[in-house]
Formats: C-alpha cells, sequence, structure tokens
C-alpha cells in the first residue's frame, strides 16, 4: 500500500426542501474519513469541492479547513467529519481535494475521488 492520506467517504439523502422560490434542492449530508498512512503528522490546510448535478450544473467551493476546523492527523490515525450539500437535481457527484502542510513543512495536496449523491431509486 501507498503511503498517503487515505480519504473515504459516504452519503446520505436528508430530503427535499424549497429554496424560497418554488425550485426544489435536494439536501445530501457526506461524511469523509481521512486516514493518515503517512510517517509524519498531516494538517488538513483547506479544502476544494467541485459539485456536478445532474444537468450538468457545476459550484466551486473552496476554503480554509473543514467544518470550521485545521485538524492534524497523527500517523495511523483517521479524522472524521460529517457536512452537507445541496443541489438542484436527485442525483449529481461530488470531487476535490484537501491541501495539507507535513510535520517537515511540505505541502501536500490529496485528492477526493468521486462520489455521488443521489436520492433513493432515482438511479436504475
Amino acid at each position: 500500500m501507498k503511503k498517503s492520506l487515505n480519504i473515504s467517504t459516504k452519503t446520505n439523502f436528508m430530503g427535499v426542501k424549497d429554496s424560497g422560490d418554488n425550485t426544489p434542492v435536494y439536501v445530501f449530508s457526506y461524511t469523509v474519513t481521512i486516514s493518515n498512512n503517512l510517517a509524519q503528522p498531516a494538517q488538513l490546510l483547506s479544502r476544494y469541492w467541485l459539485i456536478t448535478n445532474g444537468d450538468g450544473e457545476r459550484v466551486e467551493v473552496e476554503g480554509e479547513g473543514v467544518v470550521g476546523e485545521q485538524p492534524i492527523i497523527q500517523p495511523n490515525e483517521s479524522y472524521e467529519y460529517t457536512s452537507a450539500s445541496m443541489i438542484k437535481t436527485a442525483v449529481g457527484t461530488m470531487e476535490g481535494y484537501y491541501d495539507f502542510e507535513l510535520a517537515d513543512g511540505q505541502a501536500y495536496r490529496e485528492s477526493i475521488p468521486v462520489f455521488n449523491l443521489s436520492k433513493p431509486n432515482s438511479l436504475h
């Protein structure tokens, strides 16, 4: 196994909300687990997400840390958080990357593999 930061995701459909202009938005929660398989601590500094809905509309989100934190993940340990995303269609995808700083000062970027957002029974 390659020494890296391993990222896994789980999603959950939370329901449909009215966006205020009679347009439904589909709400999904997602839980991300980041496992540090490196030989040194890694601090998550920032995130970048590309969210694409079923109509191909793309939204980019970037910022510092995740859920208000910039966690330091020790070797052989994991960090998990849950957040949410809203899209205008019953299906979509998310992907992106996290930027880390390693204990030795190196910058490190780890990709977040694409994952699906889908209302149950909307994919065949």
